[in-house]
Parts: C-alpha cells; structure tokens; sequence
C-alpha cells in the first residue's frame, strides 16, 4: 500500500500541489494537515500514518520537510519505520527521488545520517568557541538565572523542603504547589541558599 502525506504550515496555504504528486505517485490514501511540523506530537495524522502503515507499505511525500523538521527528526522517523519494515520516498529531494526500499536510497539515508552528525558537531564546536571568546573579553555571562534567592516561590518551596518532616509533602507535590521544578529545588538547596525567613 501507497500512502501519502501532505503538510503545509498554516492554515492559509494550500495542499493543492502536493496532493497531486502524491495522486500522480499512485498513492492510495493521502494523510493530509495544516498544522506547524515543529512539534510531532501534534501532528496527530502523521501519527496515524506511523500507526497505520506496516511491513512492506510505502510512505510518500513531495519533500523531506513536510515529512520531518529537521535532518535529526528525519533520521529518527526513517529508523521507525526502517524497523517496522516500511519503506520512504520522497519525490523531490534536491531535483532527485530518495527512495530507502533501494540501494541507492539507503545510502543516501546513511550520508544523510553522517551529515545530520557532523552538523551537529560542527555547532557544538562553534558554539563553544563563541563562548570562550565572549569570556575572553568579559562578555560571557552564562545563561541568565530564572530564580533568585529573593524569589518568593522557590523561598517558599524551599521551606517547604527543609519542613518535609513536619508538612509530609513529596518533592513533586512541593514542585506542583510553588510552580518551581524539581530540579531548580534540588539546586538551590544543595547550594545552601540563605533564604530570608
């Protein structure tokens, strides 16, 4: 079975041209949406394509970015359905068809992969570069503090913490009275925070 999938950002654009690809493909079924790919898990039919697709089923899409929001997300998505034994084309991927039922197609998808990596690498070692030059000229402050010790909700969820004894309330039940997380109550307490009383 060929299923299709066709996704446009907004609400305003139109799906007109890419259902007509997946139509000209021989796609049997068309998922469609209008809906933002930043989040997958709101992407509820492209879920249930996931769902819905098995072993020898193919998925088509025009381009890749309708299909993933970014080469990580991709690669993750074509793993899944490497596992689940269902095959990815895409129809226009930089004036090519990427197809992983071929040879050709699963190199790409390992090039691909190599790439997303180096990417990665390469901002990680950009970023930490920026960073020892920003120090380097007094520039570099960190990432800005969210609480302080004059914060009225983490003073209040650290007593809260330090009087677990005598309140009997669990971390999370602390976290979800003041609306400060976990993390942040841990921290603050192993860095001895004096709290005004």
């Amino acid at each position: 079975m060929k299923y299709g999938y066709a996704r446009v950002s907004s609400i305003g654009q139109n799906l007109d041209a890419q259902l007509k690809q997946l139509e000209d493909y021989g796609c049997e079924v068309v998922y469609r949406e209008k809906i933002s790919g930043r989040e997958k898990e709101n992407r509820h039919e492209f879920n249930k394509l996931l769902e819905r697709a098995k072993i020898g089923d193919t998925i088509v899409v025009t381009k890749l970015d309708r299909f993933a929001r970014s080469t990580k997300d991709a690669l993750s998505t074509i793993e899944i359905l490497n596992e689940s034994e269902v095959n990815l084309v895409v129809l226009n991927m930089g004036g090519d068809r990427l197809d992983t039922s071929t040879p050709i197609g699963k190199l790409m998808i390992t090039v691909l992969s190599g790439i997303a990596e180096f990417e990665v690498d390469m901002i990680k070692e950009r970023q930490l570069e920026g960073i020892e030059l920003a120090k380097e000229r007094g520039v570099y402050k960190g990432r800005p503090k969210r609480y302080t010790e004059n914060h009225k909700g983490l003073q209040h969820a650290v007593k809260l913490f330090i009087n677990r004894d005598e309140n009997k309330l669990t971390v999370n039940e602390i976290s979800e009275i003041t609306n400060v997380s976990r993390a942040t109550i841990y921290r603050a307490v192993k860095e001895n925070i004096e709290f005004k009383a």
